[in-house]
């Protein structure tokens, strides 16, 4: 499978801000609304969350949205 290094470090960003928060990913999960494995998968960058996805996982992180950006 195919990761580009944009959504390896997304997905690093996102498990950095997450264990920031001493957040599971399935707390996390739950907030945005999405399976835990699906997040597992965003967090080890295969696969490419929409837009939509981005802004929740911002939100329930408590942070900007630029923050998840590389």
């Amino acid at each position: 499978m195919f990761m580009s290094e944009l959504t390896i470090q997304f997905g690093q960003l996102v498990r950095k801000h997450r264990k920031e928060r001493n957040m599971s990913q399935e707390q996390l999960a739950l907030l945005c609304n999405m399976d835990r494995s699906y997040l597992g998968r965003i967090e080890r960058g295969e696969v490419n969350p929409t837009l939509e996805k981005i802004y929740e996982i911002a939100e329930a992180l408590k942070i900007s949205s630029n923050q998840l950006l590389p």
